[in-house]
């Protein structure tokens, strides 16, 4: 898991909203059952008096996340998100190569029925609809852009998983929960004999990496980019020395 951080990187901000970056392993609220869990919000409030939340990412998700400044800007944007006008851009490494190499997931997301806190595709489940392209080939993996027209629990995590191209690193709807340099080197990795292999991700391989939305005050369309943090650009250089095709 990657380390929490206990500080936040600000992409934009002004009288009305403020966008970050998030990190991975950090909450994006507090967590229901643990209020003293390190979280984005209330290390928010040491920089913003009263922030609203608009939209959240899961906890090992990084990128780009906003809040709304004031009660005005919070109902304009999370109409917005409601309303699907929101562009919400993500990169994933994914496992195999998806086929058609750009398309559209639209399969409903439901509850589990007996394990709490995972989603399903279920006839009866709520819409959902995933944009996605591929945008890197490797041997055995992608890397693909997914844009999210609606924002149900851990859609993209479901939606690759259905098709049948899980995420790289995912705990629960993976067949991994790290990835390391020797499943790509094989016999070619060495490793000291009292040595413990370190993972080179060890966190779903989801970055929320581009954010596009018209601005609560002016009506501006705005458009933010955060690129991927240090683990997912050392995954991505190692697939590019020893996976390229």
């Amino acid at each position: 898991m990657a380390k929490k951080a206990t500080a936040i990187e600000v992409l934009y901000e002004d009288d009305h909203l403020i966008v970050l970056n998030k990190a991975a392993g950090l909450l994006s609220i507090p967590d229901r059952f643990d209020l003293e869990k390190t979280n984005l919000y209330h290390l928010l409030r040491s920089r913003v008096e009263k922030p609203y939340i608009v939209h959240r990412l899961d906890r090992e998700t990084s990128g780009i996340i906003c809040f709304a400044k004031g009660e005005v800007a919070h109902k304009k944007l999370s109409e917005q998100f409601a309303e699907h006008h929101v562009e919400k851009y993500y990169l994933t490494l994914v496992e195999g190569h998806p086929h058609p190499g750009a398309g559209r997931i639209d399969k409903p997301i439901g509850k589990h029925p007996s394990i709490a806190g995972k989603m399903i595709i279920h006839k009866k489940g709520k819409a959902s609809i995933t944009d996605y392209q591929t945008l890197e080939t490797f041997k055995n993996y992608s890397l693909v852009e997914a844009n999210i027209h609606t924002g149900r629990t851990h859609q993209i995590r479901v939606h690759f998983e259905a098709l049948g191209h899980p995420l790289v690193v995912d705990a629960v709807y993976g067949r991994q929960e790290a990835f390391f340099l020797s499943s790509l080197k094989l016999r070619r990795y060495k490793l000291r004999r009292d040595a413990e292999e370190r993972p080179l991700m060890s966190r779903t391989t989801l970055h929320s990496w581009r954010l596009r939305l018209d601005h609560p005050h002016t009506g501006e369309r705005m458009e933010w980019t955060a690129p991927p943090p240090k683990d997912f650009k050392a995954l991505l250089q190692q697939l590019r020395k020893w996976a390229a095709v």
